[in-house]
């Protein structure tokens, strides 16, 4: 149930390569037992020539992909996207057998053009590198190309932006097998900051920023510490030092959302890590996590998740 096909032709980028392999690959057991089962699928196994000459050797061939649970196809090599040379068919139809075969299918950065030649993304939204979304809209035209998030989860389909969009979605796709506290721990050692939802601008910087002329670093490291407070805007610009005109206005450039929004999302998942962590009953959970009532954690879960705090437990217990 948890093995990760990766697909790899000639003269893919490195970087989106890299991600997959390194969340899905190293065999974190001590986090979830049993963990993924990462598998190099290439048209030539025997050896595969990435960006900048780097060889690695497949253990299988594309045929394999429709035998996994999930499928990662990365970035494309940029004459595909840039140069309007041909997506391999083998690739295509390979990704196509995937998805037939009811296998998940992720997408990183152009890795969506693949996705869009199988005709995956027909009538669905999509994410994409901003720099190449009016291409894939122009020649994909039933697609609906989204340009301005990270990531879009529909379903059995999931697809990213550019670069480093694409840690956002794999460290998504761990949140959604194994859980937030998973997710987060992977991240952790990945020594990433604070988890960036889907619909988080690309063009911004992240969640928690390093330390910097902004000034919000350290606030908004202060506030994951006292989310079981009641926090307001005035609260956090005071914190910072700054009038809540400037504040408003310094957090949205630095983090894409607002402030209350922002709460809210780390509110929610801090409780699902109480969840999947500790035995606490829901309403110390929702009041650890600065939800309020037992009532309250249940609305947001609804909206946020789909499903109850108790079902949410019990799918991680």
């Amino acid at each position: 149930m948890r093995s990760v096909a990766l697909a790899v032709i000639d003269d893919m980028p490195l970087f989106e390569l890299a991600i997959a392999c390194e969340v899905f690959g190293p065999q974190r057991t001590d986090l979830a037992d049993p963990w993924y089962d990462l598998r190099l699928c290439a048209a030539d196994p025997a050896g595969t020539r990435s960006e900048f000459g780097f060889w690695q050797r497949a253990d299988h061939g594309l045929d394999a992909l429709a035998d996994a649970h999930t499928v990662v196809v990365p970035a494309l090599p940029y004459a595909c996207v840039q140069s309007g040379q041909p997506i391999p068919s083998a690739l295509v139809e390979a990704v196509r057998a995937a998805a037939d075969a009811g296998a998940r299918i992720v997408s990183l950065c152009t890795g969506s053009f693949v996705l869009a030649a199988a005709g995956l993304l027909d009538g669905r939204r999509a994410a994409t590198h901003w720099m190449y979304a009016a291409t894939l809209a122009m020649l994909h035209p039933k697609v609906q190309v989204d340009d301005s998030v990270l990531y879009v989860d529909d379903g059995d389909v999931l697809t990213s932006a550019g670069r480093s969009a694409g840690i956002d979605l794999c460290l998504h796709v761990v949140r959604a097998d194994l859980g937030a506290h998973v997710a987060n721990q992977v991240a952790r050692r990945m020594v990433l900051p604070a988890h960036r939802t889907g619909g988080q601008a690309q063009y911004t910087a992240l969640s928690v920023p390093d330390t910097d002329d902004t000034g919000l670093g350290p606030l908004l490291h202060w506030a994951t510490e006292h989310l079981d407070q009641p926090l307001t805007v005035d609260d956090l610009a005071r914190q910072a030092g700054m009038s809540a005109r400037t504040f408003v206005r310094r957090f949205h450039d630095a983090t894409g959302t607002t402030p209350l929004q922002w709460l809210l999302t780390q509110r929610v998942i801090r409780a699902r890590t109480l969840l999947e962590t500790t035995d606490l009953p829901v309403d110390q959970v929702s009041d650890r996590s600065g939800l309020g009532s037992a009532a309250n954690l249940r609305r947001h879960f609804a909206a946020h998740l789909g499903v109850t705090p108790t079902q949410y437990r019990r799918a991680f217990s």
